[in-house]
């Protein structure tokens, strides 16, 4: 039998194990408590939205006609004056579009990258960090090159190879981290992807809750050579209905706006009406801060006091993030003693293998069952 044929036979690509589906065994083990399992495996947002956003996706009547791809006027209008209260940033309307939440986002855009720079093949990502980075290059068939951090916890930019660099379609970098809470320096990441001609895509969807600084974003070193990428999901508790957004390099947004445009992403009508009214209100975005806040705080005091761990709060987002030595262990022994689930540390990459992520998702009664049957 000749190659040919016995490539026509190679088998093709077989999705992994989806991470979370690894835990049903503990799933299990925590929902046979008296009260049931308590989840902090997920960052799923547990607090309702505002009434005034409720009311804007129930009443909007824009669920009759097509929806813009781009977003409508009025919900990129949204965007812009936030981008100016959070970051005190101009970014012109032309530079912002809508998605459909943010993870078909990152999943799908290094397929388009590569057919923009058809001679690149390789996408950089944290080497720690949420797995639909590594997934998008991957689902795209290019090479996904995890970059470590430095002694200072930020991403060690110096340690990319030249050949990696000339490779490469785009940059990720997620500041506060998922998983670790870890921020990291922006301006450094835009400066080196201008350097070496790598379009930098800056994941800031919990950037709402940073506790070490203000809010950042990569937009606040300049637009050119960047996309900042933000969601609705965990700021204002609307993952369900799929809200997010792109903004930066005029360029890469007028692309990335006719090719999404030719594949039918709309963001409904309806959850673009609720996109305006969450954008223009902050204060239910501070009240939200004030519980998870108290939320880890609260954890990360309990799970110190029941593990022996010494378990800090994080510079930003809602998880806690804590080497537990053997971390599927610990998982185990949480879902007999605690009745919760959360997330090994190796869902997020092998240099995460030793560490346990805590998600502060549940309301404050059940963290209270936690702690209780814990005996803390």
């Amino acid at each position: 039998m000749s190659n040919a044929a016995d490539n026509r036979d190679a088998p093709g690509f077989v999705p992994p194990p989806y991470p979370y589906d690894r835990l049903d065994a503990f799933q299990k083990i925590a929902a046979s408590h008296d009260g049931g399992i308590v989840d902090l495996s997920i960052g799923t947002p547990c607090d309702p939205p505002p009434a005034s956003v409720i009311a804007a996706l129930s009443g909007s009547g824009s669920e009759r006609g097509y929806p813009a791809s781009i977003g409508s006027e009025a919900l990129r209008r949204s965007i812009a004056r936030w981008m100016g209260r959070r970051f005190a940033i101009d970014v012109p309307v032309s530079r912002i579009a809508a998605c459909i939440g943010t993870k078909e986002f990152v999943a799908t855009t290094p397929q388009y990258m590569k057919l923009r720079r058809p001679h690149r093949d390789t996408v950089l990502y944290p080497a720690v960090a949420y797995p639909t980075y590594e997934m998008g290059a991957t689902l795209a068939g290019l090479r996904a090159v995890p970059v470590g951090v430095n002694s200072e916890g930020k991403l060690d930019l110096a340690s990319i190879s030249a050949d990696d660099a000339s490779r490469a379609l785009m940059l990720w970098v997620n500041s506060p981290s998922n998983p670790t809470g870890a921020l990291d320096d922006l301006g450094a990441a835009a400066a080196w992807g201008r350097a070496h001609n790598v379009p930098v895509f800056s994941d800031e969807c919990y950037t709402e809750f940073t506790w070490a600084t203000s809010s950042q974003s990569i937009l606040q070193h300049g637009l050119d050579g960047v996309i900042a990428v933000h969601s609705l999901s965990k700021r204002s508790n609307l993952a369900g209905v799929r809200v997010g957004f792109y903004a930066g390099d005029a360029e890469i947004v007028e692309y990335l706006k006719e090719v999404r445009k030719h594949a039918g992403f709309m963001v409904p009508g309806p959850a673009q009406a609720a996109g305006v009214a969450a954008l223009d209100d902050d204060d239910h975005v501070a009240s939200q801060r004030d519980r998870y806040r108290w939320r880890l705080e609260f954890m990360a005091q309990t799970l110190t006091k029941w593990s022996g761990i010494d378990i800090t709060m994080p510079d930003g987002g809602f998880y806690l993030w804590f080497d537990a030595t053997d971390a599927w262990d610990f998982t185990e022994r949480l879902a007999h003693e605690g009745g919760a689930l959360v997330s090994p540390g190796d869902f997020y990459g092998t240099g995460g293998s030793r560490h346990v992520r805590v998600a502060v998702v549940q309301p404050d009664a059940m963290l209270h069952t936690v702690a209780r049957r814990l005996g803390v």
